[in-house]
């Protein structure tokens, strides 16, 4: 454990990935709960971010990803306009395995003795039936089903927003929004990818996706048939003609070894933390292949979870999510005034927003 709190410290005090205001270490021997709560920023508000449930390697990467995927949401929150700051929690094991009512009832009560500080919703491995539990123990909880106050799954927003994001690249690159004749690869049609199939399909792309989960695919399949399937994401990725790819799985998935053989001249998915490490972006730009930024492109999610703190309306929500379209073009007209590449453009735009409310 030592070591485990060295990096935590070291990572909190001294890398230009920490700055994070708090981070709480949260354990409950009877239910077997082990949680991470990372609060980056409360500069724009209360912080906000999902609550992840994964069987991670070690204590260790579970603080890691806590504290990336915390920092990522004070971006992500800054750049949809929203009043909040980033945070995100991570719970440790497998939920196929450990999840029960009574872990997730004392998680809430975690959540709650931060007294607003963290709102928190759903994650990988957290569902709305997750948030209603919790939410008996917190009332800083969204992503709760309809039935219970809330806006039900957040999904369908973030997909919306994925495919905003994805016509503003087409506007940039081709100059016409519409993806009809693109030939678009989704990686990942499990929660939001296949929201994003049928905004595609609908606009009269040609669509080709593959997922780990033999029956994600089949559920795609079975209901458009005009679907094609890549083997695996490195069949996908390789794909001739390939105008956009689209990662809608976990994150990493720019990296060093698929970067060099990406046909698609667009990149644009709804997976948080798409580069693997910051020189990525980079290396996009050399080979002229358009990055919209992940944490811009699908925020549809947190911008319907925030509203849900002030009563839920769909169509209140859509419309602040048909703005990714507009941001994503600022970012893209920033990055060209600046001659640097849209990933850091957007940090910019967050950053100069973060600091300004700060000085308030």
């Amino acid at each position: 454990m030592t070591d485990v709190t060295d990096g935590v410290l070291h990572t909190l005090f001294h890398s230009d990935q920490g700055g994070h205001e708090q981070v709480v270490l949260c354990q409950d021997r009877a239910t077997g709960l082990k949680a991470v709560i990372a609060i980056h920023s409360t500069a724009l508000g209360p912080a906000l971010g999902g609550t992840r449930f994964y069987p991670y390697a070690s204590e260790e990467a579970a603080v890691a990803d806590a504290l990336n995927l915390s920092r990522g949401m004070s971006y992500k929150n800054a750049m949809a306009g929203l009043d909040h700051g980033g945070g995100k929690a991570v719970i440790i094991g497998d939920p196929e395995r450990i999840k029960s009512e009574e872990l997730l009832l004392a998680y809430g009560r975690f959540v709650a003795s931060l007294g607003g500080r963290y709102v928190t919703a759903c994650d990988v491995g957290t569902y709305v039936a997750d948030m209603d539990v919790v939410a008996r123990e917190c009332r800083w909880t969204t992503g709760r089903s309809p039935e219970n106050g809330g806006a039900g799954d957040s999904s369908v927003l973030t997909a919306y927003g994925v495919f905003q994001g994805m016509r503003a690249s087409a506007q940039h690159e081709w100059g016409d929004p519409t993806l009809r004749g693109r030939k678009v690869g989704v990686a990942g049609v499990g929660k939001v990818g296949h929201y994003l199939v049928e905004h595609l399909l609908e606009d009269g792309a040609e669509v080709v996706v593959t997922d780990v989960r033999e029956e994600s695919v089949r559920r795609i399949t079975d209901k458009y048939p005009q679907v094609r399937v890549a083997r695996d994401t490195d069949d996908l990725i390789r794909t001739e003609g390939l105008d956009i790819y689209a990662p809608c799985a976990l994150g990493g998935a720019l990296n060093d070894e698929t970067v060099p053989v990406l046909t698609a001249r667009i990149v644009c998915g709804a997976a948080n933390n798409q580069l693997a490490h910051p020189g990525v972006e980079k290396d996009l730009a050399d080979r002229r292949i358009l990055y919209a930024p992940d944490y811009v492109v699908n925020a549809g999610g947190v911008i319907q979870v925030a509203d849900e703190l002030h009563g839920f309306d769909f169509d209140r929500c859509k419309a602040k999510a048909s703005k990714i379209f507009d941001t994503t073009l600022a970012i893209f007209a920033r990055a060209k005034d600046d001659g640097i590449p849209p990933a850091a453009a957007a940090d910019r735009i967050a950053e100069q927003r973060m600091a300004e409310a700060r000085r308030r």
